[in-house]
């Protein structure tokens, strides 16, 4: 887990001259240049990402790396606030955010209107997209017109499993749940669902790192929308704009082409 961190400058008091010397907190310095003048001296955020959703966040060797982690690091270097990273399962974000558990979250969470109505949003900070993916050996499904009758394997709480329940009528369709990416993707390539839906980076890179995946992309995407850093509505408004301000300059400044490059490739 890592957690930014903001070191302030000790003060001496000196007594026995009945004054008070005091010495400039670096804290203060870094962030008034930054913008940054609304948060508290001694706040700590606790900020939640998906425990298992790579490129965008994922445990290897006991640390959390990834899209989202390192944007949120590099953001907090630059405005100057201090967070705590909590990793956990993506259907319990949102309740979290609502229930004044967590500060905020960057978890690969769609914008949708849905959502704006108990979150407030920051600037897209990248652009995803729905894609439909079936075990490699399926020939049946090529496409969203090839779904009826079949069984569809999603991650609760996600845009994909919005799509499923949305359609599920339309195309009589049985949904399987899961906690995590992972064992969504296992359920699909041991046959036990015909399809899984998915964003179309996560599942992209997945492909891309694990020379024997036994899934496919089937057709075009289905969506396209952007990610967004999420705080409760009406609440936490200058950790969001922080965030925003600090993704701004990190466009700017070539650091977000470097993080998104080392994972997602032109």
């Amino acid at each position: 887990m890592k957690r930014k961190t903001i070191v302030a400058l000790t003060c001496t008091l000196i007594l026995a001259m009945g004054a008070l010397t005091g010495c400039g907190s670096k804290k203060d310095q870094t962030v008034a240049n930054n913008s940054a003048d609304t948060a508290s001296e001694d706040k700590v955020y606790l900020i939640a990402c998906d425990a298992k959703y790579a490129p965008f966040s994922f445990e290897e060797n006991g640390a959390y790396k990834g899209i989202d982690v390192e944007l949120l690091d590099a953001i907090a270097e630059i405005e100057g606030f201090e967070y705590e990273l909590k990793p956990m399962d993506f259907s319990a974000v949102i309740p979290s955010i609502t229930s004044r558990q967590l500060d905020g979250a960057i978890a690969g969470m769609s914008i949708t209107d849905e959502r704006k109505q108990s979150l407030d949003f920051s600037d897209g900070y990248f652009e995803s997209g729905l894609s439909l993916v079936v075990n490699a050996k399926n020939t049946d499904i090529n496409g969203e017109a090839d779904l009826t009758g079949k069984a569809a394997s999603i991650k609760k709480g996600t845009a994909g499993s919005q799509f499923a329940e949305d359609n599920a009528d339309k195309y009589d369709l049985k949904l399987n749940y899961f906690d995590d990416s992972p064992t969504m993707f296992l359920d699909v390539e041991n046959g036990n669902s015909d399809f899984l839906l998915e964003d179309y980076p996560v599942i992209a890179y997945k492909i891309k790192v694990d020379g024997d995946s036994k899934l496919r992309i089937a057709g075009e995407k289905l969506t396209t929308v952007n990610y967004g850093f999420a705080v409760k509505k009406g609440e936490n408004q200058e950790l969001l704009k922080m965030f925003n301000d600090g993704l701004k300059k990190l466009k700017e400044d070539g650091t977000y082409d470097k993080i998104v490059g080392q994972y997602i490739g032109e």
